[in-house]
């Protein structure tokens, strides 16, 4: 017999383990007593094994205290379990442990709710109680997962020559997209710092410094407005290198994701991925972060229907407007009041309408046929691919909506007809998008990425003349209609970052006052770089199944970016605040309850 003096894990005994003396520590998840006899399930993060109390122990009437949520120490021998007594649906289902000793090390009341996988409880109840909700097997396994995701992530950059190095959490404001989370500084009245939105400036900066090739597994914080599966804080992957081209990340950063997904569920991915430029997504899907998992692409009819009586297609393309379709295979026998549901279902979206054709086994049937003739009926048919049984649906609109609009009923009609192959992943690369969009609320440019991202060299002579026409050397990489994570060749001569404030509205003043000591490192011979990051929040919930991102974070902040077990954010003393030079100007502040 092998006598075990240190602690084995619940879930790890087996048959092989029968006859061995083992000290388990845990978690009481059932009591059950059975004519004298108590049957106890143990819970450890690594799984469930049955302890068996006979009256005979010394202690036995501790035994009989025990309750869910106890936390003890057994000392006890594994046996086999008797015929008819095996689970076969628990790993350690064929023994059991027979108790010699117990003590109890705590004990618990009466839980919220279930410790369970499956439980039927109000998620605002699982985040006030976070610390028990993160008991449930399925948690575990998710932080597991987690886990093992980073330091695949770590030993994969190491084996590449990449150095893990900290960029600072306080650092300077610098408003040009979303908002910082401002801290006061005590020592410094009437000025703060801000936490990080990306290490962005700090990465640019330790290429400057020779680093070369460095990554992080930063802590990002950005004061959003509320939306349903964003957080205030959240964590990515972040990566640099310098002497790098798009053609240097692309492939390594393919490498990095396919080792993940092997090593955690076992999936071979192929190589390389699929690519498709921003204009070739938009034009095929209506989206920059695509899911290909399914077809029902896009179909540009302008041609056909442009000498059509259907003045609302004609109109719309007179005005510069598109009009495309899409087919949905074997949709004829849709009820009429379903039509009538994705035709209001468009107009969240701003189209102003849906048109549809029918082609059913006795014909066309459509309230829009009427302004079409025979001939351009068979041109739109053919061109659209439809057969027998298809349904044609068709929005006229500016780009932009149609896009939008025909996307979105992509993605419905997906999700009805159940198009999306279980387990599939489809992985994609977006490339060359805009560099700029003018904002029309605030009457300049802004940076679709942001403004330290090079131009496409081809289209530099455009900066000056038609800045919007200028493609970025950015990235993203997508994973079923997700955005997993993106970046970009950045710009590395002070000259050109300039000209780039300069297009996004800055005074060279304001430039300076901003990001001056980004330009003037930049005169101390930067080499080229550039990086990508990837968002570990939402790469986790993929691997794990998850539908939000708060379940794969620790201790997450609600939609309204509040924490439910610690009441945070929370008024604080007038000592504090005296301390740091700050009054308020809200009417009443009420403690939170």
């Amino acid at each position: 017999m092998t006598v075990l003096a240190e602690r084995i894990e619940a879930g790890s005994l087996r048959v092989s383990n029968i006859g061995d003396s083992v000290r388990l520590l845990g978690w009481v998840q059932r009591r059950r007593d059975h004519g004298g006899v108590i049957f106890v399930d143990l819970r450890d993060r690594s799984g469930l094994v049955q302890v068996v109390f006979n009256p005979d122990i010394p202690n036995f009437s501790e035994a009989e205290r025990l309750r869910s949520e106890f936390v003890v120490s057994i000392l006890g021998k594994v046996r086999q379990r008797p015929d008819g007594a095996t689970n076969p649906n628990l790993a350690t289902g064929e023994i059991e442990v027979v108790a010699q000793e117990l003590e109890i090390l705590n004990t618990a009341k009466t839980p919220a709710f279930y410790i369970q996988d499956d439980v039927d409880v109000d998620e605002t109840v699982r985040l006030k109680y976070r610390y028990l909700d993160l008991r449930r097997p399925e948690m575990q396994k998710v932080f597991k997962t987690r886990h093992q995701v980073t330091q695949i992530m770590r030993r994969f950059l190491d084996s590449k020559g990449f150095y893990e190095i900290e960029t600072p959490m306080l650092t300077r404001s610098t408003p040009e997209g979303a908002r910082d989370y401002l801290v006061p500084s005590r020592v410094h009245p009437g000025e703060f710092y801000a936490l990080p939105q990306s290490p962005q400036l700090f990465k640019q900066l330790l290429m400057v410094s020779g680093m070369e090739k460095y990554f992080q597994i930063a802590r990002c914080f950005r004061d959003e407005d509320l939306r349903a599966d964003r957080q205030p804080e959240f964590t990515q992957l972040d990566m640099e290198m310098s002497f790098v081209e798009i053609e240097d990340i692309l492939p390594m950063m393919e490498e990095l994701i396919v080792r993940i997904f092997k090593e955690t569920l076992g999936k071979d991915i192929s190589r390389p991925f699929q690519r498709l430029t921003y204009q070739e997504a938009m034009e095929r899907y209506g989206s920059d972060k695509p899911d290909t998992r399914f077809g029902m692409e896009f179909v540009d009819v302008a041609e056909v229907v442009k000498d059509s009586n259907f003045k609302v297609f004609t109109d719309t393309l007179a005005k510069g407007g598109r009009v495309k379709g899409i087919c949905a295979k074997g949709c004829a026998g849709m009820p009429r009041r379903e039509l009538d549901g994705l035709v209001e279902y468009v107009h969240q979206f701003g189209a102003k309408g849906l048109a549809y054709i029918v082609l059913g086994e006795e014909g066309v049937k459509s309230p829009i046929a009427k302004f079409f003739t025979e001939d351009q009926l068979n041109q739109l048919i053919t061109l659209m691919r439809g057969e027998a049984g298809d349904i044609l649906f068709f929005i006229a609109d500016k780009p932009v909506v149609v896009a939008d609009a025909l996307g979105h009923i992509r993605l419905e009609l997906a999700k009805r007809l159940e198009l999306i192959p279980e387990g599939a992943l489809s992985f994609l690369w977006v490339t060359e998008f805009p560099l700029l969009e003018w904002d029309e609320e605030e009457k300049r440019y802004v940076a679709i990425h942001h403004p330290f991202t090079a131009p496409m060299d081809e289209d530099v002579q455009l900066i000056k003349t038609e800045p919007g026409k200028v493609r970025a050397k950015a990235y993203d990489m997508v994973l079923n209609g997700v955005e997993l994570g993106g970046g970009s060749i950045r710009i590395h001569r002070r000259e050109v970052q300039e000209q780039m404030f300069e297009l996004l509205g800055f005074t060279p003043e304001a430039a300076v006052a901003q990001f001056g000591f980004l330009l003037e490192a930049f005169e101390y011979g930067t080499p080229p770089h550039g990086g990508m990051a990837f968002g570990l929040d939402r790469l986790i919930m993929l691997l794990t199944g998850k539908d939000t991102i708060r379940d794969v974070i620790a201790f997450p902040k609600t939609q309204s970016a509040s924490d439910l077990m610690s009441q945070a954010p929370s008024p604080v003393a007038d000592k504090q605040l005296k301390e740091l030079h700050i009054k308020t100007n809200i009417p009443e502040l009420k403690t939170k309850m």
